[in-house]
């Protein structure tokens, strides 16, 4: 008997994962919330990417900006491979990235004051109801603005 999910031999098949609290949710803790923490999050997060020696806490901070603002989690993009034999391997998808030197030059010649800009006209974006889908899409890219990191 075959199974809906069953894939011929050397298939490859993506998938998306997104898991987390419903859109209602994550609404009720923005309103309460998300607008107000999110706004002390960035700043502590920018204060912290300017400074050498805590840049690394600042960015992963900036990873977690969804998750602070609406408890978004990031959606996670898996790649399954079944081969000849029936074996199954899943890896996690990436994207290209530039090289870390490129990134270093970037985030010391414009990704510090770039981000700046960029977060504080995010979280204007996000304090208004017209504005929160342009805000959602700017902190999705803070990472890339900072540092040129590709989520």
């Amino acid at each position: 008997m075959s199974d809906a999910t069953d894939q011929p031999p050397n298939t490859t098949a993506s998938v998306s994962t997104d898991q987390g609290p419903s859109l209602v949710v994550r609404a009720v803790y923005f309103l309460l919330i998300g607008w107000w923490a999110s706004g002390i999050w960035l700043g502590v997060a920018w204060l912290l990417n300017v400074t050498i020696v805590l840049m690394p806490v600042g960015i992963k901070m900036i990873n977690y900006v969804p998750k602070v603002v609406s408890l978004k989690d990031r959606t996670i993009e898996m790649e399954s491979h079944t081969d000849a034999d029936g074996d199954v391997t899943v890896t996690q998808r990436s994207k290209p990235q530039h090289s870390l030197l490129v990134r270093g030059v970037y985030v010391l010649l414009v990704g510090w004051w770039a981000s700046g800009i960029w977060l504080s006209v995010a979280w204007l974006a996000s304090v208004s109801l017209v504005g929160l889908p342009v805000a959602i899409w700017m902190y999705g890219r803070l990472p890339y603005v900072v540092s040129l990191y590709r989520y």
